[in-house]
């Protein structure tokens, strides 16, 4: 039984505009995954679908085997966390504490559980300097940490951030990905994001879906998909630049073992000095 599953998902917007067609989607539980394509190519109209914001046109969606229904749907948003591409769509309280503490009162929790989670997911983020603070009045990449932490409050099972790192600074990316990546290994949490920027990919995925025009066109590791030139080009993507400068360097005839992540492309290089000398 997966954790999420989607056969033949098919979604129409108003006006007869085919959003997703066909998707066949599973997530299993503690696994990083991401979902990648140009903008509009339906990563977040898939999404919304994983706890029952839209319902599909045809098709299904099963979370842990189940269908999402009416009757199911307080359930599914309990293990099915989302978070917005951009945070104000997501963030409406006037304190920080009291935006994170929303999620956990809704559920029906005792004001004791709700406070717990709520020092909890601050703790999480490193925001705890934010508590009293007004949300609008964050900048971005506090406003990000903010959305993430309301979700975390509720304790689901799968976080699915949609383009994670959209107004982010250097600094801010790399502190996301340090911190998703501690989920799945420490909390048994399954990671979904969507992004059109590749170069995050490999070091916070284990496998990758590649969606194009609301169909999913390929999928496999990132090994896999980042060999597939004709693909990316034709889905408007490209291949990361580590992969790309350590496949440059192979085909000048140095022998260098191919590598995607930063850390296994420096071991890489530095073993390949090695045998040079």
């Amino acid at each position: 039984m997966h954790l999420i599953e989607t056969r033949n998902l098919s979604y129409v917007y108003r006006g007869s505009v085919a959003a997703l067609s066909n998707v066949n989607f599973i997530a299993e539980r503690a696994s990083r995954i991401a979902v990648i394509g140009a903008n509009g190519a339906g990563k977040s109209t898939l999404f919304k679908h994983f706890n029952g914001i839209l319902k599909p046109t045809s098709g299904e969606v099963l979370i842990r085997g189940e269908a999402v229904t009416r009757e199911n749907i307080r359930e599914i948003r309990k293990s099915v966390g989302l978070v917005f591409q951009n945070p104000d769509d997501q963030i409406f309280s006037p304190t920080v504490e009291q935006d994170i503490a929303f999620g956990p009162m809704n559920l029906g929790l005792d004001e004791e559980t709700v406070a717990h989670r709520v020092d909890a997911a601050l703790s999480l983020l490193g925001i705890e300097h934010l508590r009293e603070r007004v949300p609008h009045h964050l900048s971005g990449g506090e406003k990000k940490r903010v959305a993430i932490a309301g979700v975390l409050a509720m304790e689901p099972q799968v976080l699915v951030l949609d383009e994670p790192t959209a107004g982010l600074d250097p600094q801010g990316v790399a502190s996301l990905v340090e911190f998703v990546n501690t989920l799945p290994q420490k909390y048994g949490m399954t990671v979904i994001f969507s992004t059109h920027h590749v170069e995050l990919v490999p070091e916070i995925a284990d496998s990758v879906y590649v969606m194009d025009q609301g169909e999913i066109v390929a999928q496999g590791s990132v090994a896999e998909i980042f060999v597939k030139d004709d693909l990316l080009a034709r889905t408007r993507l490209d291949v990361p630049v580590i992969p790309k400068l350590l496949r440059s360097l192979r085909d000048d005839g140095v022998d260098v073992e191919m590598a995607y992540t930063f850390g296994d492309a420096r071991r890489a290089l530095t073993d390949a000095y090695e045998r040079r000398r």
